[in-house]
């Protein structure tokens, strides 16, 4: 069910604000959850053989119930027979979902709402996200997520805006938008905020889904775009090795490369070429180029660090960030560049990462380590067992404690 509905949400909120248009956004959410509902208790007792169609069957009819209470009961007749019945059964071909889905998505991303709304807005309308989620996600406090989305909503409203795909000119800035959100949802899949699940692959499949769709359409093509869908290819390919049987993370060099999923290297190398047609590189270049090394060793101890620190210093130079800075001290201690390390380490404050504080007390420890100074590593592991959220993390980090 929780596949189903992070597959489905947004496909069916979009035909249905096609139908009924953005100004009944709320209304068809609440439509939309309550077919979800509906399912998880009638399947219980009668699971059906083919849930999408049951669902895309539900929503139809859930449409003829919006009508009646947004248009008048004379238009609702004629939605029930002839042409209108017809148009709405063509709205659920695949297609026309597509269709709708990157008129969504432009939606979602139009100028005329806040930067930070058009975020929170999207993952709630496009991807189904809870509240909660997006708190984790972006790391605010539920109350504010409900603030930004309904100020999206109320700005939408006010100012009319239409349900379509923009000019050809407005398209660059639009799709900047639409690229970090959908890089927000597969890193909240691929290092989640949860409590207790590390990797959510529902997430990256949907990021990686919508990534596609995007391309798909020869106007919402871009480099950009082919890198960022290379990045989550390069990232998801590793999945299935990020935790072992009981559930515990495994860190990339004990992962088992064998293991790794070569389709996805393949459409993430295929997505890459297409990504370097011209010169201008984006971050997404340069952390899918970061992720390709890493894949192209055999081993750990193959890995190329010199040439991973040569594209962490691109990328600091047009995205600097204190996890690339934490990111690159670890490089540095791969590297065996212990005082350089030191002084990265040195410049970041754990509150810094906020949510993530245990990464720097988990980078400090290996830093200590490769010193030889075993008590510093301890009381910094220890740290960081005291600011990790997450069950699977606070077991990697225990045995990482035991073994010192």
């Amino acid at each position: 069910m929780d596949h189903l509905y992070r597959h489905h949400y947004g496909k069916m909120v979009a035909v249905l604000v096609r139908i009924f248009g953005l100004q009944h956004l709320e209304t068809i959410e609440d439509a939309v959850q309550d077919t979800f509902l509906k399912a998880t208790s009638s399947w219980k007792i009668n699971p059906p053989d083919q849930p999408e169609a049951w669902l895309t069957k539900a929503a139809r009819n859930r449409v003829i119930d919006l009508f009646r209470k947004i248009k008048p009961m004379e238009q609702t007749m004629e939605l029930n027979s002839g042409s209108s019945s017809y148009a709405i059964g063509e709205l659920f071909l695949d297609d026309e979902i597509a269709d709708s889905s990157l008129r969504m998505i432009f939606a979602a991303c139009h100028p005329e709402l806040d930067p930070r709304d058009q975020i929170v807005f999207s993952l709630k309308t496009i991807s189904g996200f809870s509240n909660k989620e997006i708190a984790a996600a972006l790391m605010l406090k539920e109350p504010t997520v409900k603030k930004r989305i309904q100020r999206a909503r109320q700005k939408i409203q006010d100012q009319q805006i239409a349900f379509g795909i923009p000019a050809r000119a407005s398209i660059p800035a639009r799709l900047q938008r639409v690229h970090q959100v959908l890089y927000l949802i597969f890193n909240e899949g691929f290092h989640a905020n949860h409590p207790d699940l590390l990797v959510r692959q529902d997430l990256c499949s949907e990021a990686i889904r919508l990534m596609q769709m995007l391309l798909s359409r020869p106007i919402a093509r871009s480099d950009d775009g082919y890198a960022l869908l290379a990045l989550m290819c390069f990232h998801a390919s590793r999945i299935e090795t990020k935790l072992d049987a009981r559930g515990v993370v495994v860190d990339l060099e004990h992962q088992d490369r064998s293991k790794w999923y070569f389709p996805l290297i393949r459409l993430g190398n295929d997505c890459m070429e297409k990504a370097v047609q011209n010169d201008r590189y984006s971050r997404y270049h340069y952390e899918a180029a970061i992720a390709a090394e890493h894949l192209k060793a055999r081993k750990f101890e193959d890995t190329d660090w010199d040439r991973i620190y040569r594209w962490q210093e691109a990328l600091w130079q047009l995205n600097p960030s204190p996890q690339l800075q934490l990111n690159m001290a670890m490089v540095l201690i791969q590297r065996g560049l212990l005082g350089e390390a030191g002084v990265k380490l040195d410049r970041l404050q754990p509150l810094d990462l906020e949510q993530r504080a245990y990464l720097y007390y988990a980078v400090r420890a290996k830093y200590f380590e490769a010193q030889g100074r075993k008590e510093q590593a301890r009381a910094s592991l220890e740290l960081a067992l005291k600011t990790v959220g997450n069950t699977t993390e606070q077991t990697y980090l225990k045995e990482r404690l035991n073994q010192l």
